[in-house]
């Protein structure tokens, strides 16, 4: 009876130990804008759902592609129905790493430089990505950001002729969450 009680506690510290090593948010801060000389054109979408696992330093985002919003409403059908087409692409995914982890210190407060590799799928392609950013520690909070930029071309958007001007072939795209534990049931 010892020996169950004993596992019993050591699996229940284990299970609290490892859950305490991820960290997740459904309201993360994606924006893109591209800027052209004829016409400057931003969205946000508060809605994105990122995991990070500090020990294996995996990440994974998710973000609904409807759910990002434009100043305009006619620039937002057309980023919907056009472009993203995201009736048949609902979200846009990024699997990677913490390439330099063991730099990082989750548990002591400070500002930690962070180089991020994985592969983001937008439009149904996946591409390689490469970035940096960082991982803010403060008070046992952890917020990360980074800022990248992607081609159009790179994921088969394809802008019409008569827009090409108005569309940057580079998009501009910023990331900000603030993370807490992530507790099992």
């Amino acid at each position: 009876m010892k020996q169950f009680l004993f596992f019993f506690l050591f699996l229940a510290t284990a299970t609290t130990t490892l859950s305490a090593q991820k960290y997740f948010t459904r309201t993360g801060h994606i924006s893109f804008s591209s800027d052209t000389p004829i016409e400057k054109i931003e969205a946000t979408n508060d809605k994105a759902t990122c995991v990070v696992d500090t020990e294996a330093g995996r990440m994974e985002f998710a973000v609904l592609i409807k759910a990002f919003a434009f100043e305009k409403a006619l620039m937002q059908e057309h980023f919907n129905e056009n472009y993203l087409e995201s009736g048949k692409f609902p979200k846009a995914t990024f699997k990677g790493s913490i390439e330099n982890l063991a730099e990082i210190d989750f548990s002591a407060d400070g500002t930690y430089p962070a180089k991020i590799k994985g592969e983001m799928t937008i439009h149904g392609v996946t591409q390689s990505l490469e970035t940096e950013g960082s991982f803010v520690v403060k008070e046992g909070a952890i917020s990360a950001a980074a800022n990248f930029s992607v081609q159009t071309q790179d994921y088969g958007i394809e802008i019409p002729a008569v827009v090409r001007d108005n569309i940057a072939k580079e998009i501009m795209i910023d990331v900000a969450v603030d993370l807490e534990p992530l507790k099992t049931k």
